[in-house]
Parts: structure tokens; sequence; C-alpha cells
């Protein structure tokens, strides 16, 4: 191989190494996941739905113009008597046509409030469909961060791991180098090279635990990364509240309580646009016709044109529909009520869910605050361990139980400090908080 192509070669590492070193950031995860997240837009989709329908060209409120158009063609054998003494006539195979054309313009004035009701209450619905969208978005970015947290608890691990290997690997050559100049045995050498093997496989299976979490990570963000990538593993705790105020935040901003609400609102709209059929309708309707008949032989005129404008004011009152109306209040009452029991039992819920995670949140983080003093203690009983190893005051089940406590400590830290974030996002799901935050 030249060196031209040495040097190319290098270069196409250099750049495969660039690649597979991509980090993803927090602020670039959620980004990708709101905009190709199909769920997503999915969501997105429904409310745009919800806001054409509440253009007015969906409301009633215009009036409808329709064309018309007709031709007619008759072939009659006609026997006519007349009555002014003209002899009897007979025509057989009579041709008369007829050709119409006419434009109706239609205009409810009034129809009981009903599409007043009606515009307001696909208002509600547009709303509801935000809302709607919105516990989607919440869904979405807790399972993104639930996936994201875990590539990132993997990637600590890798490295935890990774670390014990390599000192695991300068305790054979040492065992090695001891065995060589008869200062121990090879039971030394051999532990030495059980251990590598343990740890070699405990890395072999996180890898491929690794590849599995990035590829559900892919997945929640719409399968938009080709190319290998590292996530953030540096964790902030974000809630600055107390208690008190986040459950009072929780008992106005959650979304579960939010969308009740609007469904009592429609479901109130309901009742007023049912009692709107109770009240009569108002019409008024315009037609502007022409008509053209081309008549038989017998008739008095050959051809005869029409044209004309015609107007007129009409009122319909269904004074009674067999009950229907009445059923229909009925149940848009007995709905209200519902959705009133509904909302108490929701406060009922979020009351319990936020005291559980607000709870859950402040274990973990407990949790997870011991295990970075203990992770402080692991390393220091490791550090006095090595030394000693190295001057032969401890063995080598001595050493290696020191590098397991440590990696131990390392692996429950790791998913404490996670655990603990996850739980902080829980509580500010609950409390409405989610989508305010600084990821």
């Amino acid at each position: 191989m030249n060196i031209k192509n040495i040097l190319a070669f290098l270069f196409f590492a250099y750049c495969i190494g660039l690649q597979a070193q991509e980090v993803l950031t927090k602020e670039q995860a959620v980004s990708l996941a709101l905009e190709n997240n199909y769920g997503v837009k999915i969501a997105k989709n429904a409310v745009a739905v919800a806001e054409n329908n509440t253009n007015i060209l969906n409301t009633g409120f215009l009036p409808t113009l329709t064309g018309n158009a007709g031709a007619n063609y008759n072939l009659d054998n006609t026997e006519a008597e007349f009555s002014d003494g003209r002899p009897d006539a007979v025509l057989n195979g009579a041709e008369s046509s007829n050709y119409n054309a006419s434009l109706s313009l239609n205009y409810t004035l009034f129809d009981g409030l009903g599409r007043r009701y009606n515009y307001k209450r696909l208002k509600e619905q547009y709303q509801l469909s935000e809302l709607q969208a919105r516990e989607t978005i919440e869904t979405t970015i807790l399972q993104l961060f639930s996936v994201y947290y875990n590539v990132a608890q993997l990637s600590d691990n890798l490295n935890a791991l990774e670390e014990t290997l390599n000192n695991t690997k300068d305790r054979l050559i040492r065992a090695e180098y001891q065995f060589e100049y008869g200062q121990s045995t090879k039971l030394e050498v051999l532990n030495a090279e059980v251990d590598i093997n343990t740890d070699s496989i405990n890395i072999i299976n996180t890898k491929q635990d690794l590849k599995i979490a990035k590829r559900d990570l892919k997945l929640v963000l719409g399968d938009v990364y080709s190319n290998d990538f590292n996530v953030e593993t540096d964790v902030e705790f974000a809630i600055q509240f107390h208690k008190d105020s986040l459950f009072e935040k929780a008992k106005s901003r959650n979304v579960a309580l939010l969308q009740t609400e609007k469904n009592i609102l429609i479901s109130q709209l309901d009742i007023s646009s049912g009692k709107s059929a109770y009240l009569p309708t108002v019409g008024l309707s315009g037609t502007y016709g022409w008509n053209k008949n081309n008549n038989n032989a017998v008739a008095l005129l050959a051809v005869s044109t029409n044209t004309g404008l015609s107007a007129g004011l009409n009122l319909s009152w269904n004074l009674f529909d067999g009950g229907a109306t009445i059923t229909r209040v009925k149940n848009a009452k007995i709905n209200l009520e519902t959705q009133k029991l509904q909302k108490e039992n929701i406060l009922l819920n979020i009351e319990r869910d936020f005291n559980n995670a607000w709870d859950n949140y402040q274990n973990k983080l407990k949790i997870y605050n011991i295990q970075e003093k203990n992770i402080v203690t692991a390393q220091n009983n490791f550090d006095r361990t090595q030394e000693k190893f190295k001057i032969g005051q401890v063995n080598s089940i001595e050493f290696r139980q020191a590098q397991v406590n440590l990696l131990n400590a390392e692996l429950s830290r790791n998913q404490a400090k996670f655990a603990a974030k996850l739980s902080e996002l829980e509580v500010l799901q609950i409390s409405g908080e989610l989508l305010n935050i600084q990821f």
C-alpha cells in the first residue's frame, strides 16, 4: 500500500470516527421527536382538521346557491278534440321538447340559535383537540426520555465496564510478570484471565443492549438518524417549586383535567343546541329561472320562453317530532352530569398520582445522593486496595472484590441518577409543567 492510499485510508477512518462520535443532545432529541414522531404528526393532523371545522364555511351561516338545468324530449301520438268547433286532429309521432335552467338561493335567517351553539361547540372542540395533542406530546416526551436515559445509562455503564476491564488487564500483566519471576503461582494468572473473560462478556452484553436502546430511540425520533451517535449523560434536576405550589399547578394545568373541563363546556352547548329544536326556523329563498317549450302541433303556442325571478319567505316549526328532541336534551343533560362526575374523579386521581410521584421522586433523589457518596467510598477503597495489591499486601481475590464493589457502586449510581430524573419528569407532567422546562 503506497503513501497516498495510507493517507486516504486514515482520512476516511477519521471521518468515520467523527460520525460515530456525533452527540445527540436532549434539546435536539425533543425537537426531532416533535417534528418526526408519527404519533405527534397524527395528533397535529387532528388539530388541523378541528381548526378547519371552525371555519365560517362549516358553520351554516352562509347561504346556499344551487344551479339546476334540464332538457326533456317527447314523441307522442295525440288525438285532440277542440272546444271551439275545429275539427278533431290526430297526430302520430308528434315531437315536443322542454329546456330549463335556474339559480336558487336559500338562506336561513333564524334556526333557533342552533348554528350559534354549533359554532361555539366547534371552537371548543378545536381547543379540546389542542389539549389532546398536548397530551400526546407530553406522553411522547416521557417515552423519549425513558429511552434516551436508557441509552445514557448503558453508555455510562459501558464506560465503567471498560475501565474495569482495563484494570483487570493490568492485573493480568502484573500476574504474568510475577509468575515469570517466581513471585506468585499460576493461580493468580488464571484468576485474572477468568475475570477478564467475565468483564469482556459484560461489555459484549452491554454493547448489545446499547444497540437495541439506540434503535428504540431512533423509533421515537421517527427514524431520522442513520449514523451511530452518542447521547448526553449529564443530568440536571429542574424542579424549583415547593410541593404545595406544584400541586396547585396540577389542579389547574393538568392536561387530563383541562380536557374534562372542555368536555363539560361542550356538553352544556349540546343542551342548548338540542333546545334550539323547540323554536321555529325562518328562511329566505330566491330563484331566477329560464324555461323554453317547443310544443307539438295541437298546442295553442308553438314555442314559449319564460324568464323570471321569484322570492319567498318561509317558516317551519316542528311542533312535535315524536319526542326525539326531548330525548336528545335529556341525554345531553345526563352526559353533562357524567362529565362533572369524571372531573371530580380526575381531581382525586391527580391528588393521588401527584403525591405518589412526588414521594417517588424524593426517595429516588435521596437514593441517588447516597449512591454519589457511596462512589467516593468505593473509589477510595479501590485506590487503597490497588496500592496494597501492587506491594503485595492484599491478594487478587481481595483486589477483585474491591474492583467489583466499585463497579457495582458505579452501576447503581447510574441507575439511581436516571431513575430520579425520570421521576422528576413524571411529577412535572402531572403538574402540567413538562412543556415549560428547559431540557
